[in-house]
């Protein structure tokens, strides 16, 4: 197990610092747009180029981030159900959901996206816009998104494992959208008598 908690840390490690990095394409993407819009404004011009750049931007941005979020455990759930469970049969839904659920998924579009990306690529796919962009960076992104997925899937699974074997801490214990909000207030409140 200590072989598979190294991979896991190191596909962390690179989740975390690639999902940080690319938040700055969402500041990226804000620049161009107002350009964009100040440009169309003051001097009657526009492009299908900026806007379709603005979101590869944010496309980009959301794709490659999305791992990062399944780490830290942010993802989308509805805990009605599963906030009333206790944790040990949440790590058996997670783990079973991420084994059956997740990683089919992530690798059947890995699978579906690299002959995608590669045709795209090969025959220069322009947009269908006048004066847009070529399309393979977009598809890519959507290949590269994926496959950060897969990748931080497995080490999900790794660490779900040996937290239920009692290897490691739960590294994303659970909290309820309530406590959590409870949580956040207290530090705000915190923060503003500083």
């Amino acid at each position: 197990m200590g072989g598979l908690l190294k991979l896991s840390r190191a596909i962390d490690a690179t989740t975390e610092a690639i999902g940080k990095s690319v938040a700055w394409l969402i500041l990226v993407a804000i620049l161009v747009s107002a350009v964009n819009a100040t440009v169309r404004k003051i001097f009657n011009e526009s492009s299908n180029a900026w806007l379709e750049l603005q979101w590869y931007l944010f496309g980009a941005a959301f794709l490659l981030a999305s791992a990062n979020t399944l780490r830290h455990n942010e993802h989308i759930r509805i805990d009605i159900l599963y906030g009333a469970l206790k944790r040990r049969t949440q790590h058996w839904i997670d783990l079973l959901g991420h084994i059956f659920f997740l990683m089919p998924f992530v690798l059947l579009m890995d699978a579906y996206f690299i002959p995608w990306v590669w045709q795209s690529y090969q025959s220069g796919e322009m947009s269908t816009n006048a004066g847009g962009l070529i399309l393979w960076p977009a598809k890519l992104f959507l290949l590269l998104g994926f496959a950060l997925l897969t990748f931080q899937g497995v080490s999900e699974i790794i660490k779900k494992i040996a937290v239920m074997r009692g290897d490691m801490e739960d590294p994303t214990p659970f909290v309820s959208s309530h406590a959590s909000a409870e949580i956040e207030a207290e530090e705000m409140a915190g923060g503003m008598k500083q």
